[in-house]
């Protein structure tokens, strides 16, 4: 499963671990970054065929990793400044590329955990080029929207809107929760809140273990956290809705409001 890891954690395996910068390549050069980390900017993973948020496309996702030095055995750990929202979208891209989830990490408190109590560099990291390969994962948490449609009337399958309320008032998809996925974060700490928290906040909303969980907000990015935090809890069936709201609207798919 994908996890959340603590400064702790990573401190003591920094050497074993490649570790994935994904803020803005100024940040990472101009204020620093972990030692060792590799720069892959938010934006280099992102599809450039105008489909907002979708898979950047299996060449490019090639040439980014194996240009960062990662291979597909590596354990990695991935953060950003933003409360690990972007970091887990790196995270979910290589899940649904064929990484082995048991090997992905998010940073819990993102930089920010780290830079309060240790050192950080602005030394550029020496990696030697691989060669990373693309594998088809065993299962995906992938669905498209016939799947969510159908979704929408199955009494066992929760589907989770992870935008802001006001996002959702505006217009979500029939039956669909708010959990927005910043309710999941300490806004001190900037990690994730305790697990008794974390489980009272979502239960409230019909989101348990022994249900279907179909995930989505605008262009993939928030559901993202909303995944890796749900997969770190041990939820076993929890399915990612990529297109989002704005493949559903494209396709007239039914918006209701609150």
């Amino acid at each position: 499963m994908v996890d959340v890891v603590s400064s702790d954690w990573l401190a003591d395996r920094l050497g074993d671990v490649r570790v994935v910068d994904v803020r803005d390549g100024w940040e990472f050069d101009g204020i620093g970054h972990l030692p060792g980390a590799v720069s892959i900017p938010f934006d280099s993973f992102r599809s450039a065929d105008g489909d907002v948020g979708m898979l950047p496309g299996r060449d490019a996702w090639t040439d980014l990793l194996s240009g960062a030095g990662i291979a597909a055995d590596d354990d990695v750990v991935a953060y950003d400044d933003t409360h690990g929202v972007f970091a887990a979208r790196f995270l979910v891209t290589a899940l649904l590329y064929g990484h082995d989830p048991d090997r992905l990490h998010l940073l819990d408190g993102d930089f920010s955990a780290w830079n309060r109590e240790r050192e950080t560099t602005t030394e550029a990291t020496e990696v030697a080029e691989t060669v990373y390969e693309i594998t088809e994962p065993a299962e995906t948490p992938l669905v498209d929207f016939e799947a969510v449609e159908a979704a929408l009337d199955d009494p066992e399958t929760v589907t989770v809107d992870t935008r802001d309320p006001a996002e959702y008032e505006e217009g979500h998809l029939p039956g669909a929760v708010n959990v927005d996925w910043r309710e999941l974060v300490d806004d001190e700490t900037r990690g994730l809140k305790p697990r008794d928290e974390l489980d009272s906040i979502l239960e409230a909303a019909g989101v348990t273990p022994d249900r279907r969980v179909v995930l989505y907000c605008n262009t993939a990015r928030r559901i993202s956290h909303t995944y890796v935090v749900l997969s770190h809890l041990g939820y076993d069936d929890v399915a990612f809705y990529e297109g989002s709201l704005t493949e559903w609207e494209a396709r007239d798919g039914a918006v209701v409001e609150d």
